[in-house]
């Protein structure tokens, strides 16, 4: 088990389907960085709680739509173009860097407001990733969304 939510993302979005479910999941309006979170929570046993999962989402939201997703707007835009200009491919990978260097700092503020939160070694339902998920439910792939836990936990 990862200690801290950086080194847990990196390791969990490295394992075979867990880019593919995420990336799915980010199209239909899923905030990535906040699964992590969650699933980094329920794997640490830290107890689901609805005022929780809305301080994480309050910290989340605007980061995401001011910073994170201007970055990924722009690298979106660019894609066409960048396979025609090598110079504005080089860009787009520096706006690609800084875009993830915008998830790691926001899941460093998530890790920071959730890590006085205590470990109960207890899973309860709902559990965080649909918990997280709640307010994007009527959108989101449920499947992938299984997918994810099931590759996240080997359940």
């Amino acid at each position: 088990m990862c200690a801290d939510l950086w080194s847990f993302a990196l390791s969990t979005y490295a394992r075979p389907g867990v880019e593919a479910a995420c990336l799915r999941l980010q199209a239909q309006g899923a905030d990535v960085c906040l699964l992590l979170c969650g699933a980094w929570l329920e794997q640490r046993g830290v107890a689901f709680e609805p005022g929780r999962a809305q301080a994480l989402q309050q910290l989340a939201r605007p980061w995401q739509a001011q910073v994170v997703e201007p970055l990924r707007q722009m690298r979106g835009q660019w894609r066409a173009m960048a396979q025609q200009d090598e110079q504005l491919a080089v860009l787009r990978e520096r706006v690609k860097a800084l875009e993830l260097d915008a998830e790691r700092t926001l899941l460093m503020r998530l890790e920071a407001l959730a890590q006085t939160w205590p470990i109960t070694e207890t899973m309860g339902y709902p559990r965080w990733l649909e918990g997280l998920a709640a307010e994007n439910a009527t959108n989101l792939d449920h499947d992938a969304l299984l997918r994810l836990r099931a590759m996240v936990t080997g359940t």
